[in-house]
């Protein structure tokens, strides 16, 4: 078989939550310049109508803006709906809408870790069971359907800063990854996770400013993550390529995890 199409995404319908920058644009931007018809969540619709306009005249496939809040599950039956309005089925769900919060563990919020915790963690539960029925129609057992969860190194090792609810976050969400992979096996949908490491995201940009060259000294491969990176990851795992890889969390961090301690 030839490469090309082992990595052939074009015409899968694509909703990746968080679309409209850092790493969730990545993504976005690799699925459409290879022929994805993609759609992007976020809560600025100014910038999520903004960024789809971008990324379609970018082609050869297309971006479209359905913005909208996951803190509320209401906005998570909304987005739904919408989908379902528009299309038949659904190839690939990429969640990767999420918060994070550093403090100290002494003034650390009640309303911080929850607000954290319910996006990075419940949402994703939430808007993966609603749309279910469409990833059902999508799937078949040589093309399943594919959920990728954007996870983080923070959920296998202990980052320096005070990310408590981040941390926790992701390393269930990561664990859910590997819970629903079990279980939605059988309906040939798969499900994994990316664990990015450093990358040039808002989340990240303070630390990258603050700390950006002890963050590369701590990278074996000694850069911070490229576009390229994450996008092509996920491309793997919504292809033909990554079509027997289930229950999977793939580091994307340069060798973080695997720095040798001196």
């Amino acid at each position: 078989m030839h490469t090309s199409s082992l990595f052939d995404v074009k015409d899968k319908v694509v909703l990746v939550t968080g679309g409209s920058r850092g790493i969730g644009l990545m993504i976005a931007h690799g699925f459409v310049v290879n022929g994805a018809k993609v759609y992007i969540s976020s809560r600025s619709a100014k910038v999520c109508d903004k960024v789809a306009e971008e990324l379609s005249k970018i082609g050869p496939g297309q971006c479209i803006s359905i913005p909208a809040d996951l803190q509320s599950l209401d906005e998570v039956k909304r987005l739904t709906a919408e989908i379902n309005k528009r299309e038949s089925k659904l190839h690939v769900l990429i969640n990767n809408a999420g918060a994070t919060w550093g403090e100290s563990i002494a003034t650390y919020p009640d309303q911080a870790f929850e607000k954290v915790m319910n996006l990075n963690l419940k949402r994703v539960f939430s808007l993966t069971q609603a749309l279910l029925p469409l990833l059902d129609l999508a799937a078949t057992p040589t093309h399943p359907a594919s959920i990728i969860n954007i996870g983080s190194v923070d959920g296998i090792h202990i980052p320096t800063q005070e990310t408590y609810a981040y941390s926790a976050s992701k390393a269930a969400l990561h664990q859910m990854t590997r819970v629903m992979a079990g279980h939605l096996g059988a309906r040939h949908i798969t499900c994994n996770a990316i664990a990015p490491g450093p990358f040039e995201s808002k989340m990240m940009a303070q630390t990258l400013k603050d700390f950006g060259d002890q963050i590369v000294g701590n990278v074996p491969l000694g850069r911070i993550g490229q576009p390229e990176d994450v996008a092509a990851t996920a491309i793997y795992l919504a292809s033909r390529a990554g079509a027997y890889t289930t229950g999977a969390v793939i580091p994307v961090d340069g060798g973080t995890l695997v720095k040798a301690k001196h």
